[in-house]
């Protein structure tokens, strides 16, 4: 395993590169990382696959990105575009590091998938395929969710504030806490402006997690993966039994998550292989 910094453009970029157990290695893999304390709660589901991914032959590269973990700056100084130049910063980084290219995935947490729509637009990798883990669809929906946590943390201090009201507050130019978090308005309107669209290419494997046997995916991921296959797109989607290891009160694995992922990995090399 290897660690260290990256320039960025606003600041220094902290990484852990996870090298592939074999040469020449199967894969590169960048992780796009979800939104403010989602980030923590996943880091050691996040580990626990990189370091499986390296051992089947991966060479897997996991950022923190611009004020956020230990890379430069406060996350209220965090802006979207400067995410998406990090996440460029660190495609170059995984080519560079890459003796064997092989091919390039993508592999992105909640509001992360947003990113890589973003990334993927803009930037215009070649990429095999996409691996999204409980995606985040709309980004207006997101920033409402994290808006949530202040209005509860409000209420158990006998205070009143509705979404509403603090989305007022943002479009004024002030930024606001929440759990901990200084959310910059320019943050919070990018945010709130991401949407999730399909690859221009390559497979999607879309996870999701439940803790009922059986669950269905969700009546709102099955209508964009419906539409996202009426435009050609080859979507991939599965339920596994787990708890939401991103937003739980203690760390969590999902074991049955990092099997899947795998089985994904292992699909799209064949079908490279095999083209």
């Amino acid at each position: 395993m290897d660690a260290g910094f990256l320039p960025g453009c606003a600041g220094p970029i902290f990484y852990v590169l996870h090298p592939a157990a074999r040469a020449p290695a199967r894969g590169r893999v960048l992780f796009v990382p979800p939104f403010a304390e989602e980030l923590n709660k996943a880091r050691r589901m996040v580990a626990l696959q990189a370091r499986r991914m390296a051992r089947e032959g991966y060479t897997v590269l996991l950022p923190d990105l611009y004020g956020c973990g230990d890379s430069g700056g406060d996350f209220g100084d965090a802006r979207w575009e400067i995410w998406l130049d990090d996440l460029a910063r660190c495609l170059d980084h995984l080519e560079a590091k890459s003796d064997d290219q092989g091919p390039l995935i993508l592999w992105g947490l909640r509001a992360g998938a947003l990113l890589i729509s973003e990334l993927l637009a803009t930037r215009a990798p070649s990429v095999a395929a996409t691996v999204l883990w409980q995606p985040v669809t709309n980004g207006e929906q997101h920033l409402t969710q994290f808006l949530r946590l202040r209005m509860a943390a409000a209420m158990m201090g006998g205070e009143k504030e509705s979404t509403g009201q603090l989305r007022g507050r943002l479009e004024a130019g002030e930024a606001i806490e929440v759990a901990g978090y200084t959310l910059a308005p320019a943050l919070a309107e990018a945010l709130a402006k991401a949407r999730l669209a399909p690859p221009p290419h390559g497979p999607v494997y879309w996870f999701e997690v439940s803790d009922s046997e059986g669950a269905a995916l969700s009546p709102g991921s099955t209508r964009t993966l419906d539409a996202w296959r009426e435009q050609g797109v080859e979507a991939h989607a599965s339920v596994v039994l787990g708890e939401p290891f991103w937003n739980a009160p203690d760390i969590l694995e999902v074991p049955a998550l990092l099997e899947h992922t795998m089985d994904c990995l292992e699909h799209t090399v064949s079908l490279g292989q095999a083209a």
